[in-house]
């Protein structure tokens, strides 16, 4: 076959197109089912509910969710020594067409017994399918581009997050409309049917891709086995914790490995971000249930279709920020000084939800549409943390490493969501609702600000191994 056109430097390799397209449909798929779940586990058994508590939908959200970027740590190592990245996204994007499948079929498995059965399945499948994958798809975007054109990644992660964002967008509209009039069945099948389209566009894209050989091709060692051999091997007198691996591995292996342990130690603070957010899925759609739904040009928005105001803000503010904003405030663009900036911004939104949920307690009727506010400040804290955060892992990362610190990436957000899950367990009440209180809230709120300090103390003793992104560039 002709060779794929290489691009100029100043344009994007015209495979772009088919990454950015499935990453669209998949979204669409995760978030369409996403978006109805948390209804779903504690809506009336009568009108195809499971009947549950909001605490317990709350743990099983947030459960799957850690599962989900959990995984991803399977999915760096299926691709960065054994298959590599094309190979991982279209197979195991297999596994995650068949849990959507499962979830279709849930109302022919009986009572809610056999619906928990497919459900916990489902999302099973779902989550091996969908964290196997998370690792490869944004960094296989990143292999497409050549070194000389690293200033184009910060635009076209930018254009990577939107497409997540037009995907999930629409999803948090069309899949409560299809619950609404269709069904719990014909709603779980739709983001099925996107997931498998997802699947096609990606592999319509193959003979163009730039595929980066898996280790054991490159006969590259990986970073735990270096980062093991360091730890058990030999030390002398005034040689550094790497010394002790260099009997093993050569130089650029240990170089390599060297760059991920500072890259950890910014991570360690992000899953508090991430405890936040991912409850817009959660305890924000199980108290958008208590307001009052609104029409706008008349369509119904209540408390599922709010979700969409996530995906919709940041759609309005990805361009604004890096075609605009980011240029305008030169250093303090850098990275890790944006994700200081998000963190605080993350914490005022939770005082805000928490004063939505003190009137709600003392029987005021609120619109839903109050939760915009939040909703805006959250997502903009979203763009600067989790759009940044997807740039920083890719550019700090040695070349070898790339897939597996994605990966570590995506455990700051199960770790997050394990922390909602265990937290919910233990200060669960009697009356199941305590995920879903005014205290709660304020407890996050608080929490979120003093890790905002300690992330700001700790980025600012980070030294960039990308000199033009400590620019801000």
């Amino acid at each position: 076959m002709p060779p794929t056109p290489q691009p100029a430097e100043g344009r994007w390799p015209p495979q772009i197109k088919f990454i950015v397209g499935n990453e669209a449909c998949e979204r669409f798929s995760y978030y369409g089912m996403r978006s109805i779940l948390a209804g779903y586990i504690t809506g009336a058994v009568l009108k195809g509910g499971l009947g549950q508590t909001s605490d317990t939908a709350t743990e099983i959200i947030h459960c799957f969710v850690f599962v989900n970027y959990f995984l991803p740590l399977f999915g760096a190592w299926l691709s960065d020594k054994i298959v590599g990245r094309y190979h991982t996204i279209l197979w195991v994007s297999l596994f995650y067409c068949a849990g959507h499948g499962v979830l279709a079929c849930s109302d022919f498995a009986g009572g809610v017994h056999g619906r928990m059965i497919c459900l916990f399945t489902g999302l099973a499948l779902i989550a091996f399918g969908s964290g196997g994958i998370k690792p490869c798809v944004s960094a296989f975007m990143g292999d497409q581009f050549k070194p000389e054109q690293s200033p184009l990644l910060q635009k076209a992660y930018g254009a990577f997050y939107w497409s997540i964002n037009f995907g999930s967008f629409f999803a948090f509209l069309v899949i409560p409309w299809v619950k609404d009039h269709h069904g719990y069945s014909l709603a779980f099948l739709v983001p099925g049917l996107l997931m498998a389209t997802a699947t096609f566009i990606f592999w319509r894209g193959t003979k163009h891709y730039v595929r980066i050989p898996p280790a054991r091709k490159t006969h590259q060692a990986g970073f735990f086995r270096v980062f093991f051999a360091a730890l058990s091997g030999p030390r002398g007198t005034g040689k550094s914790f790497w010394d002790a691996a260099r009997s093993r591995f050569g130089d650029a292996e240990i170089d390599a490995a060297k760059s991920v342990l500072p890259i950890l130690m910014v991570f360690a603070l992000i899953p508090i971000f991430f405890s936040l957010f991912d409850q817009t899925n959660s305890t924000w759609v199980l108290q958008g249930q208590k307001m009052i739904p609104a029409n706008f040009l008349g369509f119904n928005l209540g408390a599922e279709e709010m979700q969409s105001m996530n995906p919709l803000v940041v759609m309005l503010l990805v361009p604004l920020f890096t075609l605009g904003l980011y240029q305008r405030i030169g250093r303090l663009a850098a990275p890790l000084k944006r994700m200081a900036m998000g963190m605080f911004l993350a914490a005022g939104s939770y005082l805000v939800v928490a004063a939505l949920q003190a009137r709600i307690e003392h029987g005021v009727q609120l619109s839903v549409l109050w939760q915009t506010v939040p909703y805006v400040i959250l997502t903009a804290a979203e763009v600067l943390v989790s759009t940044t955060g997807l740039e920083f892992a890719f550019r700090e990362a040695a070349p070898e490493m790339k897939s597996i610190i994605m990966s570590f990436w995506l455990l700051t957000t199960a770790f997050g969501d394990l922390f909602v899950a265990v937290l919910t367990k233990l200060l669960s009440n009697h009356a199941g609702n305590a995920a879903v209180s005014t205290g709660r809230f304020l407890q996050y709120a608080g929490l979120t600000f003093i890790v905002a300090i300690l992330f700001t103390i700790v980025a600012s003793f980070y030294r960039y191994r990308d000199e033009a992104a400590a620019r801000g560039k």
